[in-house]
């Protein structure tokens, strides 16, 4: 948009510049052309009225003594020709095409205008004049005179003024970067803001400062939404880690109470009893996920310290191989990655020895700061796989598996806290995919 601004701004101004420039130009050039004329029909005017004497009193002595010292004293070409288009006499080096100027002399009209002088015209222009009145016409006076000086006068003023338009123009664009800096400096901050609120930073906010007043206004404006969502957010991380805090206790009595209930209970309300603690153990994961959720929302545990990836792979050897399940890890030894990395890793691995059939296989790879849990179970469709990182969702084929369905949103949660990408793709020729695309040290 700056480069829009400043371009708009340009262009007006090079229209009025030039709106400006091009006329005062032009008017210059026609008024130098215009005193050119003058000058010269003067002196056209005078020679033709000593040619008609001359005629007259059939002497040209003097005549031919002017012409010659005229063109002489000025660099200008004099022809002087008779009434059927004769030469009587020529001073100087006339070298002009005379034939449309002589018959408009002959018909006996003065030359009225010039083409306009500009610094590309000719070097000399040709001015006619007829001697004698009406039919008493005893001639024709052409006059060649130089207008190197007329050519130089007009290439100096178009060249001030193109060199003051320059300058304008280079002080016009200063000008109009200025003014879309300070017109565009709040939005300016606003994209700042809102991308480092996007980035995770819920505390930053715009800072006012100059610009038009409507866009201030839309910065304060702002500020004040940012805060009223991020104390709306900060309540709502606030209600669930106490909730799941506060719960955790009450869970805990109440599941002690119905162990000490087990030994009088009557057999056919054992499996009641079974249902009733399965219930209450899906509950007690939920809470603890909860609380994970929570603290990982406001930043607890998602920190910048890093871990050995590699040892922390021998714990799920051990329940991987309880289950029937192969792990197969190809990482780096001594290769660390930071702890919101490795726990996603650890939710990838629970996940994937609930959902993969015995016999199944897990890879855990790490190359180029990309890790990738890839399973050969039986995956996910494309829709399931963007829906999956949402809250509580469950695919319709896992309700009978364990599980709070989230897993993969507190993944989703900790990828962002630690500035990394999260994504599910499918694996070949099944299974899924778990990719995390680390963050550059």
């Amino acid at each position: 948009m700056n480069a829009r601004l400043v371009g708009t701004f340009t262009t007006l101004i090079v229209f009025l510049v030039a709106a400006l420039a091009v006329p005062l130009g032009l008017a210059y050039a026609s008024h130098r052309t215009n005193r050119l004329l003058l000058d010269r029909r003067a002196d056209a005017t005078r020679f033709a009225e000593l040619a008609d004497q001359a005629a007259r009193e059939d002497d040209y002595t003097g005549l031919i003594s002017e012409v010659d010292r005229y063109a002489s004293l000025y660099g200008a070409a004099v022809r002087i020709r008779d009434r059927d288009g004769a030469i009587l006499l020529t001073a100087g080096d006339f070298t002009a095409d005379d034939g449309d100027a002589l018959r408009l002399a002959l018909s006996g009209r003065t030359t009225e205008e010039l083409p306009t002088i500009n610094p590309f015209s000719p070097d000399t222009v040709l001015l006619a004049e007829p001697a004698g009145r009406d039919a008493q016409l005893s001639g024709v006076v052409l006059l060649q005179a130089p207008a190197e000086q007329a050519r130089r006068d007009v290439t100096l003023v178009w060249g001030a003024l193109a060199l003051g338009t320059l300058v304008s123009l280079a002080y016009a664009v200063l000008a109009a970067r200025r003014l879309a800096r300070w017109i565009l400096r709040p939005v300016t901050e606003l994209d700042r803001t809102t991308q480092a609120i996007a980035q995770g930073r819920l505390d930053a906010r715009a800072h006012p400062g100059g610009g038009p007043s409507e866009l201030r206004r839309l910065e304060e404006r702002f500020n004040a939404m940012a805060d009223a969502v991020s104390a709306a957010m900060e309540r709502q991380r606030a209600f669930v880690a106490d909730a799941s805090h506060e719960l955790r206790t009450p869970l805990t009595v109440l599941g002690l109470r119905l162990e000490n209930l087990e030994p009088h209970l009557r057999r056919e309300g054992t499996a009641e009893y079974e249902e009733a603690m399965a219930e209450l153990d899906r509950l007690a994961l939920l809470v603890e996920d909860l609380l994970a959720l929570a603290k990982v929302e406001a930043g607890a545990g998602a920190g910048g310290k890093e871990v050995e990836l590699a040892p922390r792979m021998g714990t799920w050897r051990e329940v991987y191989a309880a289950k029937d399940l192969t792990l197969r890890t190809e990482i780096p030894e001594g290769t660390v990655v930071p702890e919101a990395a490795a726990r996603i890793a650890d939710i990838a691995l629970d996940n994937a020895q609930k959902f993969v059939p015995a016999g199944g296989t897990v890879t855990v790879s790490l190359s180029d700061r990309v890790l990738r849990v890839a399973d050969d179970g039986p995956g996910l469709s494309d829709e399931e796989r963007e829906e999956a990182p949402g809250r509580f969702w469950r695919s319709s084929s896992h309700e009978n598996v364990p599980g709070s369905g989230l897993g993969l949103a507190i993944a989703a949660e900790l990828a962002r806290a630690c500035g990394a990408t999260l994504r599910l793709l499918p694996a070949d020729p099944h299974g899924l995919v778990v990719e995390v695309r680390l963050p550059e040290p």
